[in-house]
């Protein structure tokens, strides 16, 4: 096979054009391509609103070795690394695995030891991911919220109602990102996100991935449980010999995954009193920051509308002398929603449609916070800090979303006097997109004074760098605290806690930070159970 890389293509292109594209590089007949298949696609908008699209496709061609001799520089030989699971088959007898949770990081562990004999049993604390959508959208319309079946709690984690992003910044030298996209394309996500520089699926094609992604657990011997919490773990001589669920059932295994999530908070506490080592760690928190989708799309691609381009996304960053600010979870043509998991606290997050074709696009502008910041040295400091500030956003919005134009917040923060919007005289329809009851409150009380100060600090430096984005207009809401783990539940070479037979992983114990991270993350921790009892056989 061979490459070709940076095909400079118009976006209104049919798919026809490329190879015959690709042949004209080669300067070879279109007949003489025998297949294809796109490997990157991404998008040029430098010179704006002239915008390209970018790809990278593999070729298989008659008299290949002749024309890899004759070209150079952006054609080369095709190479890619093939996803390789450990060699091991499960000894006779041996107790299933347990996994608690389904999220990405205990989905894709789940995916990999069922297909290859393991027979895991996934326990989810909520309830199916058709199910918890149900009571989601009710706590959204009534304000009535399940503990155990939430934005964050519930089949496929909480990433289930975001934008469904499946970009990650991790390197992947073993070919776990390409088969986790590839799994996923298998339980019904589109082919694009194989190739498309930043996929995304939403949550409304999530939800269905997820729900077959069980299924192929199931159907590979598997097993999953819902409504069914672990509320203890069973430790006998350093290593662990069970689970208790819901108070009651003690279910015997050697080896238990923890794909618990970021807001497991109540887990986090039992752990913590069996002894299992973590410490506190850094983390961010901030606000969601919303405008008008086509001011975006006209930033970013010179144009507010196009039908070959989906809404425009943006990434910013800014440091202060002690903290840095950046834009995260970026939700174009998107939703800010209510993500609470707590009686008396409100979490807020962002989530997209597949289509992104939400009025207004939001991002949360969050602020690093580091131990240092937390009012204790204890492990488990950090959710103290999140749950502060969550009870304090929802006292400030008595129980719903609280939003604040950034011109009165920053006048609050500042003492400066708000300019008038010009968002505002240009898009005089422009309101929140929000999930959820929301009411105009002062957001401003929400963070500590120093959190407030970097917040507007970053606000000022993107406005520089996107004109409007921080015009005084611009609605904010909060509190956006569920950015990562505020905790690191320590692990070893082998996967394993200190605790033996127990693997942390994922985003909740601290290793992940996103849908494709966490799931790598869940299917290195398979890996490493099936070594486990791969050395045990010789």
């Amino acid at each position: 096979m061979i490459r070709i890389s940076q095909m400079k293509m118009p976006i209104s292109h049919g798919p026809e054009e490329l190879p015959a594209k690709a042949a004209g590089m080669l300067h070879i007949k279109r007949t003489d391509i025998l297949s294809w298949k796109i490997i990157r696609k991404s998008v040029d908008a430098r010179k704006k609103p002239d915008i390209y699209f970018i790809y990278t496709i593999d070729l298989e061609v008659r008299d290949e070795e002749r024309l890899l001799r004759r070209h150079h520089g952006s054609i080369r030989r095709a190479e890619e690394t093939m996803y390789q699971f450990p060699a091991c088959l499960p000894p006779a007898g041996i107790k299933r695995p347990v996994i608690i949770g389904t999220g990405p990081a205990g989905l894709f562990c789940g995916c990999l030891l069922s297909a290859h004999g393991f027979r895991p049993i996934l326990l989810e604390r909520g309830k199916a991911v058709e199910n918890r959508q149900k009571d989601v959208e009710a706590f959204w319309k009534s304000g009535v919220l399940l503990p155990d079946s939430n934005v964050q709690f519930g089949e496929g984690g909480a990433g289930a109602f975001s934008d469904g992003k499946l970009n990650t910044l991790v390197k992947d030298k073993n070919g776990r990102n390409r088969e986790a996209l590839r799994i996923l394309v298998d339980a019904g996500a589109p082919e694009e996100i194989l190739y498309e520089a930043k996929p995304h699926i939403g949550t409304d094609i999530l939800m269905r991935v997820v729900r077959n992604l069980r299924e192929k657990i199931i159907s590979s011997g598997g097993e999953v449980r819902f409504e069914s919490k672990v509320t203890d773990l069973v430790i006998e001589k350093g290593a662990v010999c069970g689970v208790i669920i819901n108070g009651k059932e003690h279910l015997e295994t050697d080896n238990v995954v923890l794909a618990i999530g970021h807001s497991a908070r109540d887990t986090f506490q039992m752990l913590y009193g069996r002894e299992v080592p973590m410490e506190a760690k850094a983390f961010a928190v901030g606000l969601r920051v919303e405008h008008p989708r086509q001011m975006i799309d006209k930033i970013q691609y010179g144009m507010e509308k196009s039908r070959f381009l989906q809404a425009a996304d943006y990434k910013v960053t800014a440091q202060t002398e002690t903290r840095g600010i950046y834009s995260f979870c970026m939700c174009p043509g998107g939703y800010v929603v209510n993500a609470s998991s707590e009686e008396g606290r409100l979490a807020v997050n962002g989530m997209s449609y597949s289509g992104r074709n939400g009025k207004n696009s939001n991002s949360a502008v969050i602020v690093t916070v580091t131990p240092d910041d937390f009012e204790s040295e204890n492990p488990l400091s950090g959710v103290a800090f999140q749950r502060k500030l969550e009870e304090k956003a929802y006292r400030a919005g008595q129980g719903k979303i609280p939003v604040e134009r950034y011109g009165d917040f920053k006048e609050a923060v500042t003492g400066e006097i708000k300019t008038p919007s010009a968002l505002a005289r240009e898009y005089p329809d422009f309101l929140p997109e929000i999930k959820g009851g929301w009411i105009f409150s002062p957001v401003h009380e929400i963070l500590p004074e120093a959190l407030n100060r970097a917040f507007v600090e970053g606000m000022e430096q993107f406005g520089k760098k996107l004109p409007g984005f921080s015009d005084s207009g611009v609605y904010l809401s909060g509190i956006e605290s569920r950015t990562s783990s505020p905790v690191r539940i320590h692990r070893d070479d082998t996967g394993q806690s200190a605790v033996r037979g127990l693997y942390p992983c994922g985003e909740g114990a601290g290793y992940a930070g996103g849908i494709m991270s966490a799931a790598m993350d869940g299917m290195l921790t398979a890996e490493k159970i099936a070594m486990k009892f791969s050395d045990m056989g010789k």
